[in-house]
């Protein structure tokens, strides 16, 4: 059986893409959520996939980086391995992580994954930084206005 996995990172980005290249691959089931690309965990729909899946089955996900953007990738795929499955990345054909250099090759990957994620997080610091410098304020408005808030 080929089950499908597809994420997108905020609630509105949208699935469509990622579920017609799922259903192209021949996806018997696609789970589908919108969640966080920061960590493995939480992700209540990449864990009923992986538990869907029984001996000779293969998880698909349309891009790497839609199932982890770490090393936790590592973990995911030793639990699919665990179960007699296999997992194929439609993004990167050229992968058979059926033998220990496609294992490996991801695994490359996921640290490259893992690595943006820190310079994402850092750009996006870095221009909060900025920001303050300029004397923006962050954050909801306040409800009081500056007279009550000085407390006179």
């Amino acid at each position: 059986m080929l089950i499908g996995y597809a994420r997108v990172s905020t609630p509105s980005q949208n699935l469509d893409r990622q579920i017609g290249a799922l259903r192209s691959a021949g996806c018997d089931t696609v789970f589908r959520e919108k969640a966080s690309g920061k960590a493995v965990k939480n992700r209540p729909q990449l864990e009923r996939a992986i538990d869907a899946l029984g001996t000779g089955d293969i998880l698909i996900v349309a891009e790497w980086d839609r199932a982890t953007r770490s090393m936790g990738g590592i973990n995911i795929m030793q639990r699919i391995a665990e179960r007699g499955a296999a997992i194929k990345v439609l993004d990167k054909p050229h992968l058979d992580l059926t033998t220990p250099i496609g294992r490996g090759f991801l695994a490359f990957l996921s640290a490259l994954a893992e690595d943006e994620r820190g310079r994402i997080i850092q750009r996006a610091a870095d221009g909060r930084s900025l920001a303050r410098e300029r004397g923006v304020k962050f954050g909801p408005k306040p409800k009081l206005s500056e007279h009550p808030q000085k407390g006179t």
